[in-house]
């Protein structure tokens, strides 16, 4: 998987091999790779069992106390980290599902994913990316993105 700016998988797993991995560059890596527009990383607290955001882009301001904090089971991230498995929406801004709260249409995209960050069955925190127009992702995207998150866990205990 490729774009016009060259990253791809690979390139991103090579930074996560790196000692001291900037994780907003990460992000932005992986939002440029998967040619999406906002992402959000968020680490799990392992003594609180909440989600603390450690990067994002494209998020409005106002948004951002909104998501630094996520329980377990709460919005894309909360329910991806409680299923430890992707959760996805074609169209954010028309889904009725309740998965995504009502704050979360005020980011203007449309076709988003969150994936947890897994090794070994145990949960790290998640990733969440996001395009502005409809959009089902892949399989092999899933399958990428769940490997990132395997990668960035194993990153987070180096």
């Amino acid at each position: 998987m490729s774009d016009t700016k060259g990253l791809t998988v690979a390139s991103i797993l090579a930074e996560l091999e790196q000692p001291n991995v900037d994780w907003q560059q990460l992000l932005e890596s992986v939002i440029t790779s998967f040619d999406c527009s906002t992402g959000t990383l968020h680490f799990l607290n392992q003594e609180t069992e909440l989600l603390q955001i450690q990067a994002h882009k494209g998020i409005p301001p106002f948004l951002i106390p909104k998501l630094s904090t996520i329980p377990i089971g709460k919005g894309m991230a909360g329910i991806a980290a409680e299923r430890k498995q992707a959760v996805e929406m074609c169209n954010l801004q028309t889904d009725d599902s309740g998965v995504a709260r009502p704050a979360a249409k005020e980011t203007k995209v449309e076709g988003s994913i969150a994936v947890p960050m897994l090794l070994d069955g145990k949960l790290y925190g998640t990733l969440g990316i996001a395009k502005p127009v409809p959009y089902d992702f892949t399989e092999e995207e899933r399958r990428n993105l769940l490997e990132i998150g395997e990668a960035m866990s194993k990153a987070l205990l180096a």
